[in-house]
């Protein structure tokens, strides 16, 4: 809510009935100079009428107006309350609850707002103030209420839907708030902020043409609009199109210089185009506008690892803890957190930070956090907890759900173990296998599920977590996978969560074995992985499940890939048994599919019996 009425305000008291007679020239007259920010002849008017009629409510709420216009919110105060205690009006209540607001008493002003909706309870524009005051309060949920109390009375009230869209939006409830700020759209089509909002709802939801439809007519009537600038090349930078993104950037950044969010996109494009140095220099000047945004620490920590450069990168990646727009769930432990100081002795608790393919990257260091001396207690997502048991070093594995932990005396997050253990490129532990051997009944039990070993078993999974930032990029439509599905092999499906765009596909491609079905958890996938010759999948869990059980495992990678697969390099100092097939500039799947089959088709002759 604005903390200034604006002179409309005053208009209300227009139509106020009962007007002393002697003061009808002079209201006109008060209102006038009003509009025209002459406070002090205005004070002086009401001084007139107030000498002749001292206890006039609708006079001393005029006087409050007045007063608050003027900046003299305690004179402001002393008259609207001297016009509540005459005749407590709703009007005149509103008039109090915002001079409250402005002298930052919060919970007055509450009280007032509330009293007047209880007088008028059909009042939209009532519930709309109290819904404002809540909003003001951080009372997000209630404020909510009050404005679809708002527009329950008066479906046209533009600004109590456009704040309850708002609401949604920052509450992450983005399809309800779509709803609230298509009906401002409705009722104000052409208006700038609200094409914008829903511009930057829209490309939250993955709907990128839609979002960029509304960013441009944002920027048809805002050309100067800034935000407006950054909105539509952030749309563009999200469809791929990054050399069109630069200049909506550059022309954001002309007009706000220090837009750190502008300076993040644009070196954010920059990497995706591979231009490196630029990005390191624009991120350079993000830190320089905002030292405290731990966003482009991270950003710029995600550089360095992708670049090689480790000893930056693991450093960087702290920033996770500070940064508000990354999903990082990591409990407030009452125990210290380990420091990388002597363990000998000590009880720790690792605690999966991050997805499940980091869980499994970063275990690898549990033997070697164990070889201190550690007793080493493992909280990881609930599905990893029977793949993780038996890993050597582990005491004991919970999962990440439990409500019950047991007793230790530090913690530490998986995902930062590389830091503690000064990782750099020469340095990382790649031993071929790491995780235990799948247990022999269930191997032997898949086994007999696949039937005879006679082809090349290959397994595949052609996508990742729909919710991930980058999926996009690295997850594929199943039909590409056609272009191998020709070759003389054995293909085992260790999709989970299929799509349902590639459920059809599924079917209509019988040489696909699928039976996912069975697959209850990560130590049953292992003990299938177990059973085949080679796993090609996209860059998700099975990923790393498959090439840290030591399995031959083909990833295929976008242009840009996430920063643990590095450059111009096919293969991984994480994992000894991994080949890497990445696009080439064009960002096209097809081409590296094709390379895929070509190797593929050179195995599958040889392992024929």
């Amino acid at each position: 809510m604005s903390h200034r009425e604006p002179e409309a305000a005053a208009e209300r008291v227009r139509a106020e009935p009962n007007t002393p007679e002697a003061g009808l020239n002079l209201y006109e007259t008060i209102l006038g100079h009003l509009r025209a920010g002459r406070f002090l002849d205005a004070q002086l008017c009401c001084r007139q009428i107030l000498e002749t009629h001292p206890d006039h409510a609708e006079t001393l709420h005029l006087m409050g107006l007045v007063c608050f216009n003027a900046g003299q919110f305690d004179h402001a105060l002393e008259w609207a309350s001297r016009a509540i205690r005459k005749d407590p009006k709703p009007a005149y209540l509103t008039t109090l609850g915002i001079t409250l607001l402005n002298l930052g008493r919060r919970d007055d002003a509450l009280e007032v707002f509330d009293k007047a909706v209880q007088l008028k309870p059909h009042d939209a524009g009532l519930w709309k103030n109290l819904g404002d005051v809540l909003a003001d309060m951080q009372r997000r949920d209630e404020a909510l209420l009050s404005y679809r109390q708002a527009l329950t009375l008066d479906p046209c009230l533009w600004d109590a839907a456009r704040k309850a869209g708002l609401l949604l939006y920052e509450a992450g409830q983005l399809p309800e708030a779509l709803v609230y700020i298509d009906l401002c759209d409705r009722h104000r089509p052409d208006d700038a902020v609200t094409l914008h909002l829903r511009g930057v709802v829209h490309n939250k939801l993955k709907k990128f043409d839609e979002a960029l439809a509304d960013s441009e007519r944002a920027h048809a009537l805002d050309p100067s609009n800034a935000h407006n600038l950054n909105n539509l090349g952030d749309v563009l930078r999200l469809l791929g199109r990054h050399r069109q993104a630069l200049p909506w950037f550059d022309r954001a950044l002309e007009l706000k210089p220090d837009f750190v969010e502008a300076l993040n996109n644009k070196a954010f494009s920059l990497v995706q185009l591979h231009r490196f140095e630029e990005a390191f220099e624009v991120y350079r000047r993000s830190r320089a506008a905002a030292p405290q945004h731990a966003e482009t620490d991270w950003n710029l920590a995600l550089l360095h690892l992708l670049t090689g450069d480790f000893e930056a990168g693991w450093a960087g990646r702290e920033s996770r803890w500070n940064a508000k727009s990354l999903p990082v769930f990591y409990p407030k432990f009452p125990q210290p957190k380990w420091r990388g100081e002597a363990v000998d002795g000590k009880t720790i608790l690792l605690f999966a930070d991050e997805g499940l393919g980091d869980s499994i990257q970063f275990v690898r260091y549990v033997p070697l956090l164990a070889s201190r001396g550690a007793r080493v207690i493992l909280a990881v997502e609930d599905a990893l907890c029977p793949l993780l048991s038996p890993l050597a070093g582990v005491s004991r594995c919970l999962p990440k759900s439990t409500s019950a932990l047991p007793a230790f005396d530090l913690h530490f997050p998986i995902s930062s173990l590389p830091f503690v253990f000064e990782t750099r490129l020469d340095s990382v532990p790649a031993a071929t296998s790491y995780l235990p051997s799948p247990a022999a009944d269930r191997v032997l039990a898949w086994e007999g599920r696949l039937g005879p070993r006679d082809r090349l078993r290959v397994g595949l999974v052609w996508s990742g977590n729909p919710d991930h930032a980058n999926d996009h990029n690295r997850s594929i439509p199943l039909r590409l996978l056609s272009r191998i599905l020709d070759v003389d092999a054995s293909f085992v499906s260790l999709q989970k969560n299929v799509r349902p765009g590639d459920k059809a596909a599924l079917l209509e491609y019988g040489e696909i074995i699928d039976l996912t079905a069975d697959l209850t958890d990560f130590a049953e996938t292992a003990a299938l992985v177990s059973c085949l010759d080679l796993v090609i999948t996209v860059d998700t869990s099975v990923a790393h499940l498959a090439a840290a059980l030591g399995r031959p495992t083909w990833i295929l990678l976008p242009y840009t890939p996430d920063y643990r697969w590095l450059l111009d390099r096919d293969e991984s100092p994480w994992y000894p048994s991994v080949r890497l097939f990445r696009q080439d500039e064009s960002r096209d799947y097809a081409g590296v599919l094709d390379r895929v089959r070509q190797e593929l088709l050179a195995i599958a002759s040889h392992r024929r019996p």
